[in-house]
Formats: structure tokens, C-alpha cells, sequence
């Protein structure tokens, strides 16, 4: 069975979808430094840089970090500390693909940034840029931010550009597409809720036949921002 990482929010309803579906659900520990709608979303807590390396935000749990190193990554700790305010929370929210790494590089954690120097570096103002951002494949992707859209696009990324809104995230008044999804195999990724109850739901199953990725629903309802489901 293969491991994704969720949020420790994740319903039971959707957590049974995934392991029928063949995948293992490991819940990472929140932090008391964010605020309580993200405190518990994995694009805030971590980066996954590649297949070996992960950087998790310094006061990760250890019990956590174990289980990372038990699946065989290497786990670097940020230089950064996790603060409620902006920007102290987005350190670690940055795209990656193979080739290219996305983020606010102002406020990029320097460990992180460290590790991802043979990738190209593309800045934009957008601190959530992970949560803005759904990565479809290693060259597509869905956001609703228009910089993400156009740096993405001049970069040979086939970008589907989304209206904000109509996402669901208790606390805040609606969410981000990046926050809804995450890749758990190579054509395949899976959705916090259904896209048939999201309005721009035609354009993202459209999107998503063109890129031959098939989507897995976690449950019936809305979807819903529950921090990037990362394939480990």
C-alpha cells in the first residue's frame, strides 16, 4: 500500500476512499503556531523536494519525522520558525516540479532553498503559491492566481487558469484549488470532495482527460482546502 501524507482534519469517510483505493493515510501533526483553519494543511508544514529529501518546519513532532526517516528520507529541518502572521507562515509553501521551483523567493526558507538549487528558481508575489496551485503531472498544473498562471505557462507548463472561490475551508471564507488535491500516483490524483458539486467542475474534468489524469473522490460533497494530500 502506498503512503500519502493529509491533514490531521481528514474525515473518516474520506480516509476509507483512500486506502480502497489502495493508498495509506498518514496524518501530520498540526502546529500550535498557525492559525486553526491551515494549522494542520501539509503544503504549510513541509516540502517534498524530490523522491529522498523532505524539509519539515523545526519544531516538527519526532514521532513524525521517524516515520519519514522509516520510509527512507532524508528529513532537513527549516531554518525558519512557524509564525501565525504572514509572512512567517508561507516559508515552505512553494511549488516543485523535476525542473522548476515556484515561491515567493523573498520569504523562501534558506534550507530550502538550498537544496533546490539545480532547479529553475521562478518568483512571484503569491506566498501560498503550493496553495494556490494544483500539480496535475510533472507539466501541468491548475491555479486560480494569475502570476502562476503566466510564469507557469512561459516556463512549458500547460496551466489551467480558475476562478477563486467556491472551495470550502471552516474558518476562512472559501479556500484554495492547490489545497483540495494532490497527486498519490502518476495518473492519478485525488480530490478532497467531488467536482461535480464545484462550479468550475466542466473545466477541470476537461483539463484533466487532455492531461490523460484520472480523478479519485475522497467523498460526495464539496471540495474542500484541506492543505496538499502529498504521495510519499
Amino acid at each position: 500500500m502506498k503512503n500519502v501524507l493529509v491533514d490531521f482534519r481528514i474525515s473518516e469517510t474520506e480516509k476509507e476512499n483512500l486506502y480502497k483505493n489502495g493508498f495509506e493515510p498518514i496524518i501530520v501533526p498540526p502546529s500550535k503556531s498557525l492559525y486553526n483553519a491551515i494549522c494542520g494543511h501539509p503544503d504549510m508544514l513541509l516540502h517534498i523536494i524530490d523522491k529522498k529529501n523532505i524539509v519539515v518546519h523545526n519544531t516538527m513532532e519526532m514521532s513524525f519525522i521517524y516515520i519519514l526517516k522509516n520510509l527512507n528520507y532524508n528529513v532537513i529541518k527549516s531554518h525558519n520558525s512557524l509564525k501565525e502572521t504572514y509572512p512567517y507562515d508561507i516559508f515552505l509553501n512553494a511549488i516543485s516540479t523535476n525542473d522548476i521551483f515556484l515561491h515567493n523567493l523573498k520569504y523562501t526558507d534558506k534550507n530550502l532553498i538550498s537544496m533546490v538549487k539545480g532547479k529553475k528558481l521562478l518568483n512571484v508575489k503569491q506566498g501560498y503559491s503550493k496553495c494556490s496551485t494544483a500539480l496535475i503531472n510533472d507539466s501541468a498544473a491548475i491555479t486560480s492566481d494569475i502570476k502562476i498562471h503566466d510564469i507557469l505557462t512561459s516556463n512549458g507548463v500547460k496551466v489551467l487558469l480558475v476562478p477563486p472561490g467556491n472551495i470550502e475551508l471552516p474558518g476562512l471564507n472559501y479556500g484554495f484549488i492547490g489545497g483540495t488535491c494532490g497527486i498519490v500516483e502518476d495518473g492519478s490524483i485525488a480530490f478532497f470532495g467531488n467536482l461535480d458539486n464545484y462550479l468550475y467542475g466542466d473545466m477541470v474534468f476537461k483539463f484533466l482527460i487532455q492531461q490523460d489524469v484520472k480523478p479519485i473522490f475522497l467523498s460526495k460533497g464539496n471540495l474542500i482546502d484541506r492543505g496538499t494530500l502529498f504521495r510519499i
